[in-house]
């Protein structure tokens, strides 16, 4: 490991010369991609030169307890030492962690789609529920939200909804809300108090960049239509609504929002890259299906992941056994400690393949 460690921090001083190198400065497109990676090893580095700081700090006071010492000064060196130790251990710690093989779409943008499934009316109330809990977390995180399309129901949930969020890190922490979430409630229309259990389906499809996928205007057609919202009544009587069908994958996009059609084909291609990359790296990961499946962030849309049982205000998340009586902090979007619980079980995980 300290091995690896070293060549991380000869690179990362290597990459700190050349960002001053004028042939870099002059050539914008290199001095971005350095730029990316020395941000990437900084933290790492950051780390080891501390980890390489306390141990020689530790040898020095091991070596001065062996000195004829008076009992003042060995009890303070002693003291130094002990703490000195546990920051050591501390370190042991993380440092493994930051040598794991990093999700290449962790830094990415995401889109977020929510379905309701099982439960009908009760299930598109729930999911226009995830949507404000996402939406909130995202605030919290200082990421940007904006809708890309919506179908929603007259009691005020939504079918389905779609929507973007931009900000460093998003898809490192929201593909672990990929998969089914389960809600037992009463439900407000129930007059006889019996907790009816629906479902959501949830996806967080990272952002791709053209360069990520090639779309052909060949291999699309697209539609123009009139924009509806609850009910069926019209939003707009202009067909500025987009509907993009891509004929490889048979995937179809639309997207409604905006009261401009050329904004919707742009938020509607914007999903149907995402779409077709998703799709492309489900295939990939075929080959290594045992792999993908152990990982705690596998993004299986039929798996169940969570259920929010809304009589006893408990949330539980079967991938990891965590149960919390915090329902009303966690649908206000404190996600904060589901999310973290999640990073680490995955974490530990992979260390375990690892190792």
């Amino acid at each position: 490991m300290l091995s690896k460690l070293q060549a991380i921090d000869d690179k990362f001083r290597e990459i700190e010369s050349l960002l001053s190198d004028p042939e870099v400065l002059a050539n914008i497109q290199k001095w971005q991609r350095l730029n990316k990676e020395h941000s990437e090893l900084a933290p790492i580095v950051e780390k080891y030169r501390e980890y390489k700081k306390i141990t020689e700090e530790i040898a020095s006071d091991t070596e001065m307890l062996e000195e004829n010492l008076d009992a003042d000064m060995h009890a303070l060196v002693n003291e130094e030492l002990a703490t000195l130790k546990e920051q050591k251990a501390t370190l042991d710690a993380e440092l493994p962690i930051l040598l794991l093989p990093k999700d290449p779409n962790d830094d990415k943008n995401v889109i977020v789609e929510i379905r309701g499934g099982v439960g009908g009316d009760e299930a598109a109330l729930f999911a226009g529920d995830l949507f404000r809990m996402y939406t909130r977390y995202a605030e919290r995180q200082g990421w940007r939200t904006s809708l890309i399309d919506a179908n929603p129901t007259e009691l005020g949930g939504f079918k389905e909804v779609s929507f973007s969020v931009e900000g460093y890190g998003a898809f490192s922490r929201l593909k672990y809300e990929r998969g089914t979430h389960r809600v037992q409630r009463v439900p407000a229309t129930e007059s006889q108090g019996r907790i009816h259990t629906s479902a959501v389906t949830v996806a967080v499809l990272p952002e791709a960049e053209e360069v990520d996928v090639d779309i052909r205007p060949d291999d699309i057609r697209i539609d123009t239509y009139c924009a509806h919202g609850a009910g069926g009544q019209y939003v707009n009587r202009t067909e500025t609504a987009i509907r993009i069908t891509h004929f490889p994958t048979g995937i179809v996009v639309q997207c409604q929002d905006e009261k401009s059609q050329l904004k919707n084909k742009e938020k509607a291609l914007k999903v149907l890259r995402a779409r077709v990359y998703e799709k492309a790296q489900e295939e990939q990961a075929a080959a290594t299906a045992a792999d993908r499946k152990s990982q705690v962030g596998s993004g299986d849309r039929s798996e169940r992941i969570r259920t929010y049982n809304f009589p006893q205000g408990r949330v539980t998340d079967h991938r990891i056994g965590l149960t919390t009586h915090r329902l009303q902090e966690i649908l206000n979007g404190d996600l904060d400690e589901l999310i973290g619980a999640l990073i680490t079980a995955d974490q530990t995980e992979r260390l375990k393949r690892v190792n």
